[in-house]
């Protein structure tokens, strides 16, 4: 396809198809995008046709090979991403105006934590949704880096993070904690003398899971000198590896509570191998939280001081 400049200002139908492209990539490919848009897919084809033919470039390949994007294509998106996202802010900002709490709010949250008994993240958005029933929020878990990252990009308005290492560019808002405990199977070979006679040095020896990105998790392994031998992303990847006999890891006790109490789990000297991970939510610094935004922190914030 021949290249050629983007001609002239950025109209509405450009935005249009830059919405249609960004639901395509989202949603992974052509056919799972016809749901989200509601419309068939030789509209949809034929609106990212359109918008190749505008901007000059290929945004996308499809076919048997599947949906992938071209570098350029890469490169669109990411600039469609931040063109909706000051679009979003803008329109939240004028609604604030006037005192309106509607939109939509992007928000990250990292995983494993609604069965803590000390979270009460539902609390805040039932408090949240009473007082602002029109905004449509939408919820990702992701890891600690992403979640910061997304913040920082304009992705998320609002993310709840394990704290490790504080960032200028966000404020945090404390909200509850979590109890580590180190857990191996019951087909580990510690199992059985889990709550006997073992030494930190037998713990230490073990293959050990851990978390393979910054994070308290990471922190932790290194203070108390465990090695790792596998890479997890996620508490579930972690309990995985653990199941399987051949790992021990750090898991939240609220998590683990429902494997130990199946017989299938077992902590390992937790009075040495543990830790305390604060949580708190995440904004950016500047600009500062909308008010929407606002009112789903001080709905967070209310909710884990009440209990």
């Amino acid at each position: 396809m021949a290249r050629k400049a983007l001609l002239g200002n950025v109209t509405d139908n450009d935005l249009r198809l830059l919405r249609v492209f960004r639901a395509v990539v989202s949603c992974g490919g052509f056919a799972a995008a016809e749901l989200e848009l509601n419309i068939n897919r030789s509209t949809i084809s034929r609106h990212i046709k359109d918008l190749e033919t505008r901007l000059g470039v290929t945004l996308c390949r499809r076919g048997r090979g599947g949906f992938s994007l071209t570098p350029e294509g890469e490169q669109v998106y990411a600039s469609a991403q931040k063109i909706m996202i000051a679009m979003d802010e803008f329109q939240q900002d004028v609604k604030g105006l006037h005192q309106a709490l509607t939109g939509h709010l992007s928000i990250a949250i990292f995983d494993k934590t609604a069965s803590n008994p000390d979270c009460h993240i539902h609390r805040a958005f039932a408090a949240f949704d009473r007082r602002a029933p029109e905004v449509e929020p939408e919820i990702c878990v992701e890891p600690i880096n992403a979640i910061e990252r997304g913040v920082m990009e304009g992705r998320y308005q609002l993310g709840i993070i394990p704290n490790h290492r504080p960032s200028s560019s966000l404020d945090y808002f404390k909200l509850f904690e979590e109890q580590m405990y180190l857990y191996c199977a019951r087909e580990h070979p510690l199992f059985e003398r889990a709550g006997r006679d073992l030494s930190a040095a037998e713990v230490r020896a073990c293959r050990y899971v851990g978390i393979g990105y910054h994070s308290p998790n990471m922190e932790a392994s290194r203070s108390i000198g465990l090695e790792r031998h596998a890479t997890a992303h996620d508490q579930e990847a972690v309990a995985h590896l653990v199941l399987s006999g051949r790992y021990i890891g750090y898991l939240p006790e609220h998590y683990a509570d429902t494997f130990v109490a199946k017989g299938v789990m077992r902590p390992l000297l937790p009075d040495t191998f543990q830790y305390v991970c604060e949580f708190s939510a995440i904004v950016r610094r500047s600009p500062p939280p909308s008010q929407v935004v606002q009112a789903l922190l001080d709905a967070l914030v209310a909710a884990h001081r009440e209990v």
